[in-house]
């Protein structure tokens, strides 16, 4: 009983001393920002740009060979070119038996003309304009946003989800089931990332006002690349990192008195068949 006396102050002071160092991602405390895409003021994306592991669908047709019999395009021979393509980690699709071609950072009509001339080469057809080419983007893969929830000093998730092009926070949140139990409804914001090493971009998000007023003012629209970040209640992490430091103590506390009471227990008995009992 002394020694655990002893060891009280120590224990009492590691946990004050955790507790004080407990890290919360604080975001600087500014205005909403009013010259970013919202709500009800969603901005266009740039054309897309292909990229892996984009999905494209492609179709290839070419002049009949008797256009007065055929007065419609026909399939490419002797293979058709026709159906979805993976864009591969080195930016090519492969077209069957004529060959791969690269198309990562085209955009869909950039990659049009570039497969028409790759085909022309191929098959030997002078005129490449003839040839008609279909390119357009089956699963957008490539452009991603990411929802991060703190874990109140248990790890953090990161949830990916394709850019479609008008996600704003609230469809973000959504599509992780809303705020998970340790999270805070004061603490989330989206960091933008910046080119190279400028100034980072951190837009605060006032859910409350969002979910029961029905506020836009902070529910921007998510662009590719954007975190959307949830940060755990601060008591929730602080009771989280007690129980980090007591449970190893409760363990080493609870097979000491394991161990004495089981000493205690066959000394008695030995205690007791010396003396006849």
């Amino acid at each position: 009983m002394v020694r655990k006396l002893r060891l009280a102050p120590a224990i009492f002071a590691l946990i004050l001393g955790l507790t004080g160092c407990v890290t919360t991602h604080q975001q600087s405390v500014i205005p909403p920002v009013t010259d970013v895409p919202k709500e009800l003021d969603k901005s266009t994306l740039p054309p897309y740009v292909i990229e892996p592991p984009d999905i494209l669908y492609v179709e290839v047709l070419v002049p009949p060979l008797q256009p007065e019999k055929q007065p419609y395009s026909t399939a490419l021979p002797p293979q058709p070119v026709s159906g979805q393509f993976l864009v591969r980690p080195d930016g090519t699709i492969g077209l069957g038996i004529y060959g791969t071609v690269h198309v990562t950072g085209l955009t869909c009509d950039q990659a049009r003309e570039r497969i028409r001339e790759f085909i022309a080469k191929g098959v030997e057809l002078k005129a490449a304009e003839a040839i008609q080419v279909v390119v357009d983007i089956a699963a957008y893969n490539s452009k991603v946003y990411y929802v991060i929830t703190d874990g109140a000093g248990f790890g953090m998730q990161v949830s990916p989800f394709p850019v479609t092009g008008s996600e704003t926070v609230l469809d973000a949140l959504g599509r992780i089931g809303g705020i998970p139990p340790v999270g805070s409804t004061k603490k989330i914001w989206i960091a933008r990332r910046s080119p190279g090493s400028g100034v980072e971009q951190i837009l605060p998000v006032d859910f409350a006002a969002i979910a029961s007023q029905g506020s836009t003012l902070t529910n921007y629209q998510v662009l590719p690349g954007d975190r959307v970040y949830v940060q755990a209640q601060k008591l929730v992490s602080i009771d989280n990192a007690i129980a980090k430091v007591l449970a190893p103590v409760e363990r080493i506390f609870g097979v000491v008195l394991l161990g004495s009471s089981t000493v205690n227990n066959v000394s008695g008995r030995f205690f007791n068949n010396n003396n006849g009992f």
